[in-house]
């Protein structure tokens, strides 16, 4: 999925899966990872390179002065040289070897960002929706606490409310004109964080398009745990890690055994003697040869070598142990809390609905002269507290759905 976007306005709309998708297109640590991936690629193909024959050649001109008599000798010499590997003790393949792991770890960690990548976008994306209408829920607030206030000085106008009351009102508009500069700069801090997440300059207003998951869904923890078990992309790096690791154990020992190449030399090589001419005829030949070099003794440095790549397959033995625990963990959190978020929905339905009833009636008392203006405001403002109260829920349920789908791997 691609989207072009069009900031020249300053201001776009977007969409959850519209964000994600650029996040995963232009987020700097993505970017950052996929080099990664392609630096390891370009590893396996500096690895096979160890199978192929090396090539070099060499021309040299030279010029002896001052030294024969009446004579300055120039000469001019060329080589050539091609080298093959025929038995490195196993060196190069398992390099190889060890390549194609790293690659597969890169992958792994790549397909790790793409999940949090994933994540911290829904969630930045919802925690602005609902920092929008938590403001202007807070601007209602204000709204009905000038009302209370204009009603209150006119009633201590009339000798009806003492000095007291007013201090009192105008205390809580203070409280509330401090809560509706507090939710403001809480959407500044939300827009800001989701414009970095999607590499969007700092200043972009953005309007997002969408709504919170209010559908509950029960799940299953042992099928949960199985399936992050098996998709979990640090199981596969640490996987890989371990197999990476045990390949550097044989190739620190191939520093200590055998190897064999074959050789063929070139030699090209003439004297010429200033204005006198040629002196000598090029001298042309070449030398073929097979070279075997065993290592005797080296300071004991191939045994440290051994060792400390044993100790590295150890602790990639570990890490991966760690990484199973702590995924479980992560897992058992992230379904306790997604327990609660359903449980939290389920709630809030019946304040809203009490509310709801409530409005109604005040409605109905305000429309037959039984209520005042202001119980119509206090009632639709607790009835719109209440919707809040109920999005927030829904909020949290789909941030805790998200995280559970994250580690469980299904993003990757």
């Amino acid at each position: 999925m691609s989207f072009t976007l069009d900031v020249s306005a300053g201001e776009i709309t977007l969409a959850l899966d519209e964000a994600i998708a650029i996040a995963l297109r232009d987020n700097r640590d993505m970017r950052l990872k996929e080099s990664d991936v392609q630096k390891a690629k370009a590893k396996i193909f500096e690895s096979r390179t160890g199978f192929l024959p090396t090539v070099s050649a060499t021309a040299v001109w030279s010029k002896t002065s001052d030294y024969y008599p009446d004579k300055d000798i120039s000469q001019v010499s060329a080589q050539a040289t091609v080298k093959q590997t025929i038995y490195k003790s196993g060196k190069i393949i398992n390099t190889l070897q060890q390549s194609r792991y790293g690659f597969e770890v890169s992958r792994a960690i790549l397909d790790g960002a793409r999940l949090d990548t994933v994540f911290s976008v829904t969630k930045a994306f919802y925690t602005y929706c609902l920092a929008r209408e938590y403001a202007a829920l807070n601007k209602k607030i204000l709204e009905n606490t000038e009302e209370h206030l204009a009603m209150v000085v006119a009633r201590y106008r009339d000798g009806q409310a003492s000095e007291s009351d007013v201090l009192a009102i105008r205390e809580s508009r203070a409280s509330v004109m401090e809560a509706v500069a507090a939710s403001a700069s809480q959407v500044e801090a939300a827009r800001a964080l989701l414009c970095n997440l999607l590499a969007l300059d700092k200043d972009i207003a953005i309007t997002p398009r969408g709504d919170f998951d209010a559908g509950p869904k029960e799940v299953a923890y042992e099928e949960a745990f199985l399936e992050a078990m098996s998709r979990r992309p640090e199981i596969r790096q640490y996987v890989a890690q371990e197999k990476s690791s045990q390949k550097a154990v044989e190739i620190a020992r191939a520093d200590g055994r055998p190897t064999i190449y074959a050789s063929w030399d070139y030699y090209n090589k003439s004297h010429v003697v200033g204005a006198s001419g040629i002196t000598r005829n090029w001298n042309e030949h070449n030398v073929l040869g097979v070279t075997v070099s065993w290592p005797i003794f080296d300071g004991w440095a191939t045994k440290a070598k051994v060792e400390q790549a044993l100790i590295d397959v150890k602790a990639a033995g570990i890490a991966k142990e760690k990484t199973v625990a702590d995924i479980a963990l992560e897992l058992k959190n992230a379904y306790l809390d997604f327990k609660d978020a359903i449980a939290k929905i389920n709630s809030v339905r019946a304040h809203v609905a009490t509310y709801k009833d409530t409005e109604q009636v005040v409605r109905e008392k305000y429309k037959e002269g039984s209520a005042s203006s202001l119980e119509v405001s206090d009632a639709s403002l607790g009835y719109d507290i209440a919707v809040f109260n109920q999005r927030q829920a829904f909020y949290d349920y789909t941030v805790a759905k998200a995280l559970f789908d994250t580690v469980t791997g299904g993003y990757a």
